[in-house]
């Protein structure tokens, strides 16, 4: 991993960039695993920022199988991937991490201190003492329409997988997509947009039989319309689709909402400088951390031999590497062991008692 040298840069070009946010430990995702990594953390007072590329916690739990039962949590006899972040966050809010979503961890450099330096896509800098990877198996971004010139109207008459959709109130809108995020957020808008119109590839959907019911309905009364087709261009108010058949429609466009899954890319931490073993970081089993000090991996985004890629396996590295973590980020001080059920210190934490 390089290590940073600004040894030239002028203190007029320092004055102009924001300050980094200094943090006792960066987590790098925020699924399950990298959630009970703050909790971890949270209890030995380690203090931590969060930074995710998804607008909302929960990673691929929530964005691959929301809905779907999880019966593998200890002590949770059944759950789904949207009530085991939510438990989570419950779990972590006293500790109060700052979250950072919607960005990527860029670069990662070591300070002449020791410290890490670490920039996002947002244009953020952090000084951390140590890093959690619990990036799963890299970041989940959102799959994109394949027109070129597309990508201009980011964020002005494209988006993908809004968390909001009160901006559309009142506007001509196209969801393109065909699973159940796709057909819920046609049915939301069909509420508030002057038209809603549900562009899919073909007449059949990955979606729940119940939602795809009451995406007909709402075509047969007239709420929203369905076009099967492929977007074949854009020029940001017009989209113009080739139908099965070969016909060109032509449909106008305030806001295109493309809702086409998500898909993991190792992205940026491929750059890092990390050993990697087939996209995977190689770590040690009594600290979870890499070959880099003070950067450690947990979740499905290590390898060690017997590695499981397991939920349960991943809370089971967070407890390790945080407890590592305490060596550096309190060196020479000796931490005591306690426990949940008798601490007054970690009640007095947790805000209970």
């Amino acid at each position: 991993m390089e290590r940073q040298d600004r040894q030239d840069r002028g203190v007029g070009a320092l004055s102009a960039t924001p300050a980094p946010i200094e943090t006792d430990a960066l987590i790098v995702g925020a699924g399950p695993v990298g959630l009970f990594q703050a909790f971890q953390l949270g209890l030995l007072e380690i203090s931590c920022h969060i930074v995710d590329a998804l607008p909302a916690a929960g990673g691929q739990c929530v964005k691959l199988y929301g809905d779907k039962p999880i019966y593998d949590i200890p002590g949770t006899p059944r759950t789904s991937g949207h009530g085991l972040a939510e438990s989570l966050l419950e779990q972590i809010a006293p500790f109060k991490p700052q979250f950072h979503f919607g960005e990527q961890v860029a670069t990662l450099a070591r300070e002449p201190d020791d410290r890490l330096r670490l920039t996002t896509s947002g244009g953020k800098t952090f000084l951390a003492k140590t890093v959690f990877i619990a990036a799963g198996v890299g970041a989940f971004v959102p799959k994109h329409i394949a027109l070129d010139g597309i990508a201009r109207f980011e964020g002005t008459r494209l988006f993908h997988h809004p968390e909001s959709l009160d901006r559309f109130a009142g506007q001509t809108v196209v969801v393109n997509g065909g699973d159940d995020i796709a057909l819920e957020t046609a049915l939301s808008l069909a509420a508030i947009a002057k038209q809603v119109t549900l562009l899919h590839r073909r007449d059949g959907f990955q979606a729940d039989e119940a939602v795809v019911a009451r995406m007909r309905t709402a075509v047969a009364d007239g709420h929203m319309r369905f076009v099967v087709g492929q977007p074949a261009a854009f020029d940001g108010t017009r989209l113009q689709v080739t139908t099965p058949d070969a016909q060109t429609l032509e449909l106008p466009v305030d806001a295109l909402v493309a809702c086409l899954g998500i898909s993991p890319r190792l992205g940026p931490i491929a750059d890092w400088g990390l050993e990697l073993e087939r996209k995977q970081v190689p770590v040690d089993t009594e600290k979870f951390e890499t070959r880099e000090r003070g950067v450690f991996a947990v979740g499905d985004i290590n390898t060690y031999p017997g590695k499981r890629k397991l939920i349960v396996c991943g809370f089971h590295e967070a407890t390790l590497a945080a407890w590592a973590a305490t060596a550096i980020v309190f060196p020479g001080k000796a931490i005591p062991l306690q426990y949940t059920t008798t601490s007054t210190r970690l009640h007095t934490l947790l805000g209970v008692g």
